[in-house]
């Protein structure tokens, strides 16, 4: 990790690939992650963690199933919003968008409980800035 300061958008510069999200910083247990994305994710759960996104270009829209029902979320530039523990959620996002997440260190990408993951999504914990994939 860098002890200087992160320009964002030089970070994300720094890649092109959709759906696979670099570690810009941590936070006692907790990265920081930026990503490019577009399209569909995957249905997902996170059992024991909530998932914290900021869109910080583009739309981002985030598909939840909850004891009431399905609803979609549509966060836009500067917008926040937390999926709580265990909510199977699905982000998609037709224009694009780059987004910035926070998680705890070591949580997958992909959840602890998952539809199959299609190609264009990258199941990983994260890869660290600036490293080869």
């Amino acid at each position: 990790m860098s002890n200087r300061p992160i320009a964002l958008a030089d970070a994300l510069a720094s890649f092109d690939a959709l759906w696979s999200p670099r570690i810009v910083t941590r936070v006692n247990d907790y990265d920081v992650r930026i990503a490019k994305v577009e399209g569909e994710h995957l249905w997902h759960a996170h059992d024991d963690t909530d998932e914290f996104f900021l869109v910080l270009d583009g739309e981002l829209r985030i598909a939840l199933r909850e004891a009431s029902g399905e609803r979609t979320v549509l966060l836009r530039r500067g917008e926040v919003f937390t999926v709580p523990r265990g909510t199977e959620h699905k982000p998609s996002a037709p224009g694009g968008a780059a987004i910035l997440m926070f998680e705890p260190t070591g949580t997958p990408t992909v959840g602890d409980r998952h539809d199959e993951v299609p190609d264009h999504v990258d199941a990983t914990k994260g890869h660290v800035l600036g490293a080869e994939v």
